[in-house]
């Protein structure tokens, strides 16, 4: 047999074992069960963080002042809490020797306003203080007050204009909510992710309000 017969049959016979192998394999894979692939659900997992704070009805609110939760808090380089959660939040933040911001551009997620003058920008508690107080607050010490009030590492501080702070002032969801309606999921799941990681409690029109929220979100 000459060498082109032997390596054509050589050929032949890789491509009848390939279409062999092809074949069992599509029979092999159409008999197996469809498998959905893996999900995350940060819905789900703002309400079973709801599901796990206790229910209880707001406290008084003596004792208050803004005082015991002490703020803006010097982070270094001049800069204070406010002025690192600009620097975070906006674009093309610009700053002077003091920190403080003197251009830039931050959207407001609560009204969709953008915004390029600093200066018209409140940083809001997600959780606002007073509603902190009513919720537990007024049994930690200053510090853990402190902390909860220049919080830069969780979701409690945002740049937002000053109007639809105010608009919003110690309200919770079952009493103001954004009007931006498309950031009400947001707002809901940063609302519990705040309270339960500060161990606080929500009153029931609170829950019921962040309940339905939450069950209008997708994802």
């Amino acid at each position: 047999m000459s060498r082109t017969r032997s390596t054509t049959l050589t050929g032949l016979v890789v491509l009848i074992l390939l279409a062999v192998a092809g074949y069992y394999l599509t029979q092999y894979r159409e008999s197996q069960p469809d498998q959905a692939p893996p999900t995350t659900a940060p819905t789900g997992d703002a309400a079973a963080q709801l599901a796990g704070l206790t229910v209880a009805p707001e406290g008084k609110m003596t004792g208050y002042s803004r005082d015991r939760f002490p703020h803006w808090s010097g982070q270094g380089n001049s800069c204070d809490t406010r002025e690192v959660v600009l620097q975070r939040q906006g674009a093309d933040v610009r700053t002077d020797s003091a920190c403080k911001a003197v251009s830039g551009s931050w959207t407001s997620v609560y009204d969709g306003e953008v915004v390029t003058d600093a200066g018209a920008l409140d940083i809001d508690h997600v959780v606002p203080l007073a509603e902190a107080w009513r919720s537990g607050a007024d049994k930690w010490t200053d510090q853990r007050r402190e902390e909860f009030a220049n919080d830069l590492g969780g979701l409690q501080l945002i740049a937002v204009t000053a109007r639809s702070n105010r608009a919003k002032g110690d309200q919770d969801p079952a009493k103001w909510q954004p009007p931006n309606r498309d950031y009400l999921c947001a707002y809901a799941r940063n609302w519990v992710a705040v309270k339960a990681n500060y161990q606080l409690t929500v009153d029931q029109a609170e829950h019921d309000a962040l309940a339905s929220l939450l069950a209008g979100c997708q994802g």
